[in-house]
Formats: C-alpha cells, structure tokens, sequence
C-alpha cells in the first residue's frame, strides 16, 4: 500500500529565526505569517529548538502586574531565565523535535504523541530544516474520499495483498468507516484483514461481523497444541 508521506503533507516554506532574534521581532512574524511557533536554526540551517506563542506568553505572564492587582509569580530559576530572556535563544523550547520526509502519518503522529508537541520540523539527511508538519496536516489524511478508500482496500488489500484467499470479501466505506463482508478461506485471515484496512489511509475504524470463514484454522492449531 502507497501511505502518503510526511513529505505529502508537510509545509516546505517555513519562516526561521536566528539565536539572536529579538522578542518583538518574533512576534512579529508570527502574527505576519499567522503561524503559532518559529524554528530557531544555527548558521547551517539545523533545529536548535522552537519558539512558540506559549513561550512568549510565559514570558508575559511573568511580568509584574502594572495595576499591583495580581500577586507576583515566584518561578523556578530555569523559569525565571525564560521569562527574563529577550532572544529566541533564551525563550526557545530545546531540543526541537523532529522527523523525516519519508515516514508516515502514524510514525509522526506517534512521535507527537510521545512529546505532547502540536507540530514536528522536517529535516533532511544532514539535519538542515526541510519543512514542518502539524497535527492538522496529518489529519488531511482523513479527507479523503469514500471512494478512494473502497477502490484502495479491494485493489491492493483484497487482491493484490491476500490474493484468492479473499475473493469473496467485499468493502463498503461510509465516513471513513470500513464494512467488511463476505468470505475468507480461513478464520485466521480476518485479523489480518482488518488489520490491513485498518491502514489504508484515511480509514476510521473497521467493522468484520459480516465477515465469515470457511475453514476454521484457529481452533485446529490450538487443538495441535
């Protein structure tokens, strides 16, 4: 099966600053460009860490209140640091996650996952900035057609992948959810069936109670045993 790629999804025009970039400017590009988080990049171009809108805030939020209404925050040193600085250096998020351009939605998924972190750079085989990907972009998988995933899962999955052994199994998509039906030859095919649908791009969940068997395979092995 062709899964599209972190290369088919990502963003390759991405706005970068430099350690030194000050605070305004940072701001200023990101309301410029309506982005959410900037890549802080070395004189090569590869990720030193991420400055993002939450950063910036931190900072605000550890300023003393002009009305003497609101009591003072009593960060952290490392905290403290932060929301002293007035460069990206000092108000990045270090180290910058990243990926590659040729993983899938669910391996970079997976890592965003793992680093609770909105967006992953891009980089290429030098480490030097490609692109970035964001939640939303992965999830673009999911617009696509019911159709599309039908004609996916009864070429590739059905016939070219399993072969005769699911000659009589049929798909029908609705939403993104897969409704299996039909026949295998075996009862140990209809895991790997679904498992199968299950990662065709843009697929939701994937529904097997109308999918019977015709040889029970899966008690005879554990009775061998």
């Amino acid at each position: 099966m062709q899964h599209r790629t972190v290369s088919d999804l990502m963003t390759t025009s991405v706005v970068r600053v430099r350690p030194d970039t000050g605070f305004k400017e940072i701001v200023r590009l990101l309301a410029d460009h309506d982005i959410t988080a900037v890549p802080v990049v070395d004189s090569d171009d590869r990720p030193l860490g991420v400055v993002a809108e939450t950063d910036l805030l931190h900072k605000q939020a550890g300023q003393l209140d002009p009305a003497g209404l609101l009591p003072a925050l009593h960060p952290q040193p490392a905290d403290r640091a932060r929301i002293e600085a007035t460069t990206a250096e000092g108000l990045m998020s270090s180290p910058a996650v990243t990926g590659r351009p040729q993983w899938t939605v669910v391996e970079a998924a997976q890592v965003m996952e793992r680093h609770r972190v909105k967006r992953l750079l891009v980089v290429d085989e030098a480490e030097r900035v490609v692109g970035v990907v964001s939640r939303a972009d992965l999830l673009r998988v999911f617009l696509r057609g019911d159709r599309a995933i039908r004609d996916e899962i009864a070429e590739v999955v059905l016939v070219r992948t399993l072969g005769g052994a699911c000659s009589a199994v049929a798909a029908r998509v609705v939403d993104g959810h897969v409704f299996l039906s039909g026949t295998v030859d075996r009862k140990s095919l209809i895991p790997l069936v679904v498992r199968l649908c299950h990662g065709v791009d843009g697929v939701v969940d994937v529904e097997a109670e109308r999918l019977g068997h015709r040889g029970d395979d899966v008690c005879g092995s554990a009775a061998a045993g």
